[in-house]
């Protein structure tokens, strides 16, 4: 698996189709997958809080793993941030995409107050789905230091999608590394 880790706006739907079809692997888009099992993310969450959107959202996830095919996946924006109590299987799949050596956080910036501002206005220029800009300045300010910990591969996308993808399929081309910056 290639995990795509970031915050809302970060480029994950964007780039990771680009790097599966270059990779000749299907993409999987965890939020569409949600979608596609539970219906809307918001609805959802109304209904069956915060915590059961998440628990649900690892069932998600663990389902593409049942198939044991290579994909690219972009991963929730707070996948990497839930409580370790919110799904039995949850502890050991955040060890496993943190130790894979195919996991990239990707980050508008690393530049904290440069990546919420560019997450906001990305996430504020969607058709959908967004929280309002102080709650998604919010989230990105309350999650940057969970991402920037991961020991993983970070990529800054403040540029087009091809040269983001271009980086991660260039860091593909070694085996096990620590994390890289670019």
């Amino acid at each position: 698996m290639i995990w795509l880790i970031g915050p809302g706006g970060a480029g994950k739907s964007t780039t990771g189709p680009l790097v599966a079809d270059r990779l000749r692997l299907p993409f999987h888009d965890l939020d569409v997958r949600f979608f596609q099992r539970y219906g809307g993310i918001d609805e959802f969450i109304a209904t069956h809080a915060y915590e059961g959107y998440a628990r649900a959202n690892v069932e998600a996830c663990l389902s593409l793993l049942e198939n044991g095919c290579a994909a690219v996946v972009a991963l929730s924006s707070g996948f990497m941030a839930y409580p370790p109590a919110v799904h039995p299987g949850y502890p050991e799949l955040r060890r496993q995409i943190e130790d894979c050596p195919t996991t990239f956080v990707l980050l508008p910036s690393f530049d904290l107050e440069i990546c919420v501002a560019e997450s906001v206005r990305r996430q504020m220029a969607r058709p959908f789905g967004h929280r309002g800009a102080w709650r998604e300045e919010a989230v990105i300010r309350e999650r940057f230091p969970i991402y920037a910990a991961l020991r993983v591969h970070r990529l800054e996308t403040m540029r087009p999608p091809a040269e983001v993808a271009a980086a991660i399929l260039a860091r593909l081309s070694f085996a096990p590394a620590t994390a890289s910056h670019e």
